[in-house]
């Protein structure tokens, strides 16, 4: 079989799980019974609010410096690194780099909110806040790129980034077999990409769905035009899905299109209940992003009575301030 044009196969993302082993962790798969009562359904948990990070990005960075180190040797990073990104990917850069023992920065754009900048800039890594979009923070990457020889540590478009997700749907495949529906957060596609690409090829008839938010949803728009296209930016309290996927974006848009079975976009509203019901009934604290699968399961009532349906909670970067808002919206 030849090798897929995204680059993210079933080998790539056990060759990941090597690399990664001891720096990201395994997380725990736990049942929901408020959830499962609920929906009339066995509901999972996917919990990488437990990554040392406090996000599931850590993966896929864990894994691209440690391919970079396996191919070019220690002298591929003597420059540093340097990422753009919404909070999590920057704080998991912040963090590998550390562990190096070697300069990043940090590019993020002035929407990031700044409990997610603090947490980047605890880890030692330099911040730049660039412009008001993805876009315009990752113009600065490319001149530090350009003129300091850093390595460039993209958010999602890469296989490598890619595959380090995709070890998530490894463990979802070791802890529950008999897996039916998993429901993941879309934004740039390496989350949702790298799980779908694992579980596709363990387990073809899984259903693998994408939420996104009701507006600003560059891969929703883009998969509609049948090509990359931009958007702009919103305030969202699913902040982490915001942000395009790049017009050359070349893996994870045809990576997205072929492993994604189905497509909901979720209102702040939706997103707000799911964050508060999540920290009363199950006593987890999640960002925007990390509740957008049970926001789908309430705002659609989707139909999964009878299955064993996860949901994948990507991370905990969230506020005090933002915790009340989102409290406020759901009116609780």
């Amino acid at each position: 079989m030849s090798k897929p044009v995204h680059g993210v196969t079933l080998a790539e993302i056990y060759a990941a799980r090597r690399r990664i082993a001891g720096q990201a962790g395994r997380t725990p798969l736990v049942r929901s019974e408020a959830l499962s009562r609920r929906f009339d359904a066995e509901i999972l948990l996917k919990l990488e609010t437990l990554q040392p990070t406090g996000a599931f990005k850590l993966r896929g960075v864990a894994n691209m410096i440690a391919a970079l180190l396996e191919r070019n040797g220690r002298e591929a990073l003597a420059a540093g690194v340097t990422t753009a990104s919404t909070g999590n990917h920057g704080r998991a850069v912040a963090y590998a780099a550390s562990r190096l023992g070697v300069p990043a920065v940090i590019c993020l754009s002035r929407r990031v909110p700044d409990n997610k900048v603090a947490a980047v800039e605890a880890l030692g890594a330099e911040v730049r806040r660039v412009g008001d979009s993805q876009d315009e923070a990752f113009g600065e990457v490319e001149r530090l790129v350009a003129e300091s020889g850093m390595v460039a540590i993209p958010p999602f478009d890469d296989p490598l980034i890619a595959a380090g997700q995709g070890t998530i749907g490894v463990e979802l495949m070791e802890d529950a077999p008999d897996l039916d529906h998993v429901l993941v957060g879309l934004s740039g596609g390496g989350l949702l990409g790298g799980i779908g690409a694992a579980l596709k090829a363990i387990r073809p008839s899984l259903e693998v769905t994408g939420v996104s938010l009701s507006q600003g949803a560059a891969m929703h728009d883009s998969l509609l035009a049948g090509h990359p296209v931009a958007v702009e930016e919103v305030e969202s309290l699913g902040d982490s899905l915001g942000g395009g996927i790049g017009l050359d974006n070349r893996c994870t848009f045809a990576l997205v299109r072929e492993v994604m079975d189905s497509h909901w976009r979720v209102s702040e509203q939706a997103i707000a209940t799911a964050m508060v019901e999540l920290l009363e009934h199950e006593k987890l604290l999640v960002e925007g992003a990390a509740a957008v699968g049970l926001a789908a399961l309430n705002e659609h009532e989707l139909d999964v009575r009878g299955r064993k349906v996860a949901l994948v909670l990507s991370g905990n970067g969230v506020s005090l301030e933002t915790l009340e808002r989102a409290r406020a919206l759901a009116g609780r």
